[in-house]
């Protein structure tokens, strides 16, 4: 997965509470398992005013001009502010991967469903929760300030706001070094790729009987 350490983004602003995957990503679309191309489809129920199908060019459909990613203040937005409950409802990755094939890049909200939270880490999209104070503030200056941008630094876990005021916040400790050096779960394995090799190679040794010649072996 792409790693992340700090970068520099625009804000969109999603006034809502509880936003539950599916409105992240509606069901119909939950068929696919490549990762890739669920953009157009991100907020789907909320983003044009008719109904979407899979394979449906999102160019024909007619986009809801009152939903914050459709005003060309937020156009290219890579920081989605929101509020409670972030990101609740049925587990899917597709919700995830949804928010970073559209090009968002982190996530700020007071909390978040664990689940979702999971899986944001697990994907590359950094998911930060701040005190709903700070989140009312940042909602207020965003709504007030046209392109308002923040820089997020993981490293330092700092984000900095436009006037220079830095707001630090919390990320576990495993899960900023996976972030910081882009390993999802199948690189961290592959990290111990040789130790797990010799563990197998040992207990072959000492249980052979575990370990019946494959079908593959036995015809070479």
């Amino acid at each position: 997965m792409r790693a992340f350490v700090s970068f520099t983004g625009l804000v969109a602003p999603l006034d809502r509470a509880n936003v539950d995957t599916d409105a992240i990503i509606p069901k119909q679309y939950l068929k696919s398992i490549r990762r890739t191309g669920f953009g157009p489809n991100l907020f789907d129920g909320w983003r044009y005013l008719d109904p979407g199908e899979p394979d449906q060019n999102p160019a024909e459909r007619r986009p809801n001009p009152d939903f914050v990613l459709n005003q060309p203040r937020y156009r290219g937005a890579e920081i989605l502010l929101a509020r409670s409950n972030y990101g609740c409802g049925s587990s899917r990755e597709h919700a995830v991967w949804a928010m970073l094939d559209y090009g968002f890049r982190a996530v700020l909200a007071s909390s978040f469903a664990d689940i979702f939270y999971s899986n944001a880490c697990k994907n590359g999209l950094l998911a930060i929760a701040l005190d709903p104070t700070c989140i009312e503030r940042l909602f207020a200056e965003v709504f007030a300030h046209e392109g308002y941008r923040l820089d997020i630094d993981l490293q330092r876990q700092r984000i900095t706001v436009p006037t220079g005021e830095p707001i630090l916040f919390d990320v576990p400790p495993d899960v900023k070094k996976s972030l910081l050096e882009g390993l999802d779960d199948v690189a961290l394995s592959l990290a111990y790729a040789e130790r797990i090799r010799a563990y197998e190679r040992r207990r072959a040794a000492e249980s052979p009987w575990l370990f019946p010649p494959s079908a593959d072996s036995q015809t070479r």
